[in-house]
């Protein structure tokens, strides 16, 4: 297993360099970029992420624009940016500086590799914060939504699937496989509207609240505390986690309402192929009660595929979260971050969550080959024929 981990830690090398290669390509072909939007900025003609979404004051509305003062070198046309026209060559100049483009690509594309290389990825273009920290400041939503739709969807997937391939074709597997359905094609953020009407004063019951992650008062009393230490200063307090589970309430319900039929389904399928192999006739054969043969014969072998399927199932429960539901109760996470980075053209941003997700997905098939062969001692990854 030690050659196996070392091929697959060396391998992380290229998987990280291509990545940042082909975000770095991508974000100097995508149309736009700093350099306009601060322009934009300038000109008044900006438009904030989540007015693009609803749509807002100034969408498709030309805001005031610079006129030439006398005496100044002012950009009239063939400008390589869109939008200049009316601002000062040197404030254009000027931004270029701020944002590193008056320099040429491979040069910026050099510095962000050996900056990468230490995991230094730098300051927001926008925000006046490191890109590092700005993450960190997003992680504690992020963490509390992944961290709880993946316990919750794993705790109940996997019985619920063991217990309709026991039962298939009952009673039992129909409905639940009916409910399941159902579950999965409703919408989230529709769903999450749904309750908000339902229980958060909208219209009926004001049973939970609409926004954020705390109630106010805990909220400022949690703020001089870092991220973990507002976490152990929560934990030790029992009114505070009651309000954090509180306002958590809705926004788990809405995002896990459809993720648990793909594992539910997953599960019952593995558990069905297995059963029906010769080797379970066997051990049924040999006197051995139902409960030992399928969880000391068939669960091992029929959860390797749930397995397999688990680091990414944490990446998109841990980081990606859901945009709309987000936005719908007010939850500032990364899968918000990253939507509005990459609609603000915020690249260093864009690059370093790519990069982030790209390194902990590598990481965590690693963690999964390991738990593999936990599950089942026999798997020998170093003596598979490549």
């Amino acid at each position: 297993m030690g050659a196996y981990l070392l091929k697959r830690l060396l391998l992380i090398i290229p998987t990280l360099f291509g990545v940042l290669t082909m975000t770095f390509l991508v974000a100097q072909v995508a149309p736009g970029g700093p350099v306009e939007r601060a322009m934009a900025q300038i000109t008044g003609t900006d438009v904030s992420s989540t007015s693009r979404i609803g749509g807002g004051p100034g969408d498709g509305i030309a805001g005031p624009q610079r006129s030439a003062q006398p005496g100044q070198g002012v950009d009239t046309g063939g400008s390589k940016y869109r939008g200049s026209s009316g601002l000062d060559k040197e404030l254009i100049a000027k931004l270029e500086r701020q944002f590193g483009y008056d320099k040429p690509w491979y040069e910026r594309y050099w510095k962000m590799l050996k900056d990468y290389s230490r995991f230094e990825f730098g300051e927001s273009f926008f925000r006046n914060i490191r890109v590092i920290d700005l993450i960190a400041e997003k992680l504690p939503v992020s963490i509390s939504l992944g961290i709880w739709i993946m316990l919750i969807t794993y705790a109940i997937s996997i019985p619920l699937g063991i217990r309709k391939a026991v039962h298939d074709g009952a009673p039992f597997d129909t409905w639940t496989s009916g409910v399941l359905v159902i579950g999965y094609a409703i919408p989230g953020f529709l769903f999450a509207v749904l309750l908000i009407v339902l229980f958060a004063g909208a219209s009926f019951f004001q049973w939970f609240p609409l926004r954020g992650l705390h109630s106010e008062q805990w909220s400022a009393f949690l703020k001089p505390y870092s991220t973990t230490g507002a976490a152990f200063a929560c934990a030790v307090r029992p009114a505070c986690v009651i309000d954090y589970f509180w306002h958590l309430t809705l926004p788990l319900i809405a995002m896990i309402i459809g993720s648990f039929t793909t594992m539910a389904f997953l599960t019952k399928n593995s558990f069905l192929d297995e059963i029906r192999k010769q080797y379970v006739l066997t051990a049924r054969a040999k006197g051995l009660s139902e409960r030992r043969v399928l969880y000391g014969h068939v669960f091992r072998n029929a959860m390797l595929i749930v397995i397999s399927g688990f680091p990414a199932a944490f990446v998109s429960a841990f980081f990606s979260g859901s945009l709309l539901i987000e936005t719908i109760f007010s939850l500032d996470g990364l899968g918000f971050l990253g939507f509005e980075s990459l609609i603000n053209r915020d690249y260093p941003v864009v690059i370093a969550t790519v990069y982030i997700f790209a390194l902990m997905g590598m990481v965590l098939h690693i963690i999964s080959d390991f738990i593999y062969t936990l599950v089942d001692p026999r798997i020998d990854f170093e003596s598979r024929e490549v």
